[in-house]
């Protein structure tokens, strides 16, 4: 038994668009941009996200360009040949799960309110000990 699973977290390079396949099943498709690496070493690449059934088409309203999104499921690099003659591969990922983690622009997003702090406990009376014991 083998388990094809991947998590990406990437933005949204332009809206997502629906579409239906000849036996009627919705098709939500859309892509993303993955960063890998740090520094000098930073590059990112482009990712090909299909969400299947109606679950997608709900979806796809809120999977706009530039939105941030983490996304689960079934990894499939397929090969194609480009307009060149050359061999290259897509990198696709048929969609489990979508989460939405951040806005279009997260520098422009106002901080969360955070919820004032209780007030602090009183302190506990200390135990003296110095009192005799009547007994």
């Amino acid at each position: 038994m083998s388990l094809n699973v991947c998590t990406f977290t990437g933005r949204l390079g332009r809206d997502a668009e629906s579409k239906y396949l000849p036996t009627g099943t919705a098709v939500l498709e859309f892509s993303i941009a993955v960063d890998t690496g740090f520094g000098d070493k930073k590059r990112s690449f482009w990712l090909k996200c299909a969400m299947f059934g109606d679950r997608g088409t709900k979806l796809a309203q809120y999977l706009t360009k530039g939105q941030q999104v983490a996304v689960s499921g079934e990894f499939d690099p397929r090969p194609y040949q480009a307009k060149d003659g050359a061999e290259k591969i897509s990198l696709e990922l048929r969609i489990s799960a979508v989460e939405l983690i951040g806005g279009k622009n997260d520098t422009q997003q106002s901080q969360p309110e955070q919820a004032p702090k209780p007030a602090p406990k009183p302190p506990a009376p200390k135990f003296d000990d110095d009192d005799d014991i009547p007994f």
